[in-house]
């Protein structure tokens, strides 16, 4: 074999747990090392396994009844199946749908067990969709944060942002998005007026591949031109501005602290301030701020 990835665990004989990355829509950005383990493991775990079936068909990997499910309404009750035959000696791969397992995808919990029960865990680099995102998008990239699947709900956006504008540390920040709820989200950053530029990446490594870059604004602008921004799945990249002129000193004070300094500035009352804060857009809803405003009534 042209690679030693094979070997049992020579500490207790047990099999080893591979965590493999597959492409992510271009198959010929599967390796040799990943293709080898698949070709060779007693066993492929796989979320999907009519997707994975279409791949190792196309890659020319004879499954011979060796792919089995493991999704996230199964895992759980998987994972001791999957413990026992790698307890037994026999090799595991772990692969999702598309790109590296446990990345915003099934694969903690057979992990965590193999981890505990003193199982060689072993990685078998490659795609990642956050990552391959990254590589292109041009933005300062010395830190940065992966938050899964952006919130669906106004209220959960809100306060993701909110956190993410509190952490000094961080400027350029990543998710995951479904083409469905796209325009939804992009729209959810020119409606708060979000100081930010955004790289949204659309269908990465194949044939359509595309990427809008600007601000929330223009971005939306390009998608609804473009008209087909309901296909293919995104990956959104989105570097905060934090200037003072952008308002990013205020945006990381409590509600409570921002209507203060509101009512000092402006020299007026706890309602106009309120009033004022809501028709800024600041990050803070209009019943947040009211909640905080009945604080400090308590306090003061």
């Amino acid at each position: 074999m042209i690679f030693l990835s094979y070997r049992a665990n020579m500490e207790n004989n047990t099999g080893v747990l591979y965590i493999v990355s597959v492409p992510i829509g271009n198959y010929g950005d599967m390796t040799f090392r990943a293709r080898e383990i698949l070709e060779n493991a007693d066993y492929i775990a796989s979320e999907d396994t009519r997707r994975s079936a279409l791949l190792l068909r196309n890659l020319n990997i004879e499954i011979n009844n060796r792919l089995i499910s493991n999704h996230k309404f199964n895992e759980h009750a998987k994972t001791r199946y999957f413990i026992n035959d790698l307890m037994d000696g026999k090799n595991v791969a772990l692969i999702t749908d598309a790109g590296t397992p446990c990345i915003s995808d099934p694969g903690n919990e057979l992990i965590k067990e193999a981890v505990r029960q003193g199982i060689r865990v072993s990685p078998v680099p490659g795609c990642c969709a956050a990552i391959a995102a990254l590589s292109v998008c041009g933005f300062d990239l010395r830190s940065f944060s992966f938050y899964g699947f952006f919130p669906r709900d106004n209220a959960g956006k809100s306060r993701l942002i909110r956190d993410i504008l509190r952490d000094s540390g961080v400027n350029t920040c990543v998710f995951y998005e479904s083409p469905k709820r796209i325009i939804e989200a992009v729209t959810f950053f020119v409606d708060e007026g979000i100081n930010c530029r955004m790289c949204l990446c659309n269908d990465l490594t194949k044939f359509y591949e595309y990427c809008y870059r600007g601000t929330p604004a223009e971005v939306l602008e390009e998608l609804e031109l473009r008209g087909t921004y309901e296909k293919g799945e995104y990956v959104m990249v989105v570097e905060f501005t934090r200037d003072k002129e952008s308002g990013g000193d205020k945006e990381s004070l409590t509600p409570e602290a921002l209507l203060t300094e509101t009512m000092v500035s402006s020299g007026c009352t706890l309602k106009e301030a309120i009033k004022q804060l809501t028709a800024e857009k600041c990050r803070y809803s209009k019943n947040e701020l009211y909640d905080a405003g009945l604080r400090l009534k308590e306090l003061f």
